[in-house]
């Protein structure tokens, strides 16, 4: 199939690259049986809204009615919340011009903000008023994508892994090596967890995988090529990234970086 040709030549390449040590990283229980067929999925197009082309998106989600918005560029990550309605946007925090924004999610009323290469993970109480800077955590590698299933958080660095990490110090308490077909997929980028499971894009493709977040194992790759028309896309166009869930009325909506529109989709098995 189209979708998984994709993700296992790129998953191949980079073991090769790694002198396929990342092979031994894989769990036992997927070294034990085979792991089983992921489910393919295509999409539909539900509706759309206006998203800014400066905005290159590293962080997304849906929360009281706004989209919460982390992106990145050094002199240009900040935190935003844009009405869908009204289009109206308004920025919250911004990073100095030394970091580089990646990931965002909010827990209770805590939004946590990934830095690129910085080792900083930044900690806002959110109010009334907007965000208040709280503290930073530090983590060793690079800060991808964060989301959070209600109690803890799970980071992605760009490798195969996701980290587990405590809310109220970011203590790291265990990692999940995630596996296509007994694979490690690697790229894992933005993440946004719906409904008990883990939905990361893949960096560099169209496809979103869709992730159990205990074993680990790939159970639904979404094909997202061609959401972006060709006639909406610019020299500056980025890649596919950006996942936020609408919890209350179950609305999935994505997005890329410098992309001009926000969508919501619906899944379909192929």
């Amino acid at each position: 199939m189209k979708i998984r040709s994709i993700l296992l030549l790129c998953m191949t390449a980079l073991t090769a690259c790694a002198g396929g040590s990342s092979r031994m990283k894989a769990t036992s229980a997927d070294a034990a049986s085979p792991a089983p067929e992921p489910v393919e999925y295509t999409f539909r197009v539900k509706q759309s809204w206006p998203h800014s082309t400066s905005a290159y998106t590293q962080g997304l989600q849906y929360l009281d009615g706004l989209l919460w918005e982390g992106t990145g560029l050094h002199g240009q990550s900040v935190v935003r919340t844009t009405d869908l309605t009204t289009g109206k946007s308004r920025e919250l925090a911004r990073l100095p011009q030394s970091e580089f924004g990646e990931g965002i999610t909010i827990l209770g009323d805590s939004l946590y903000q990934l830095t690129w290469q910085e080792n900083t993970c930044h900690l806002y109480r959110i109010t009334d008023r907007g965000l208040d800077k709280l503290r930073d955590f530090r983590y060793t590698g690079e800060g991808w994508g964060i989301t959070s299933d209600g109690q803890r958080l799970y980071m992605s660095d760009g490798s195969e892994n996701l980290t587990v990490l405590h809310r109220d110090n970011f203590r790291r308490e265990r990692r999940i090596t995630v596996t296509l077909n007994g694979e490690p997929v690697h790229f894992l980028n933005e993440l946004e967890w719906i409904e008990g499971r883990i939905w990361a894009n893949v960096y560099t493709t169209e496809q979103v995988v869709i992730i159990d977040p205990q074993s680990g194992r790939v159970e639904g790759i979404v094909d997202l090529t061609g959401l972006l028309p060709e006639k909406e896309r610019t020299a500056t166009t980025d890649v596919l990234n950006g996942i936020a869930y609408d919890k209350e009325q179950k609305r999935i909506l994505v997005t890329g970086k410098n992309w001009s529109k926000v969508f919501e989709i619906e899944i379909i098995p192929r």
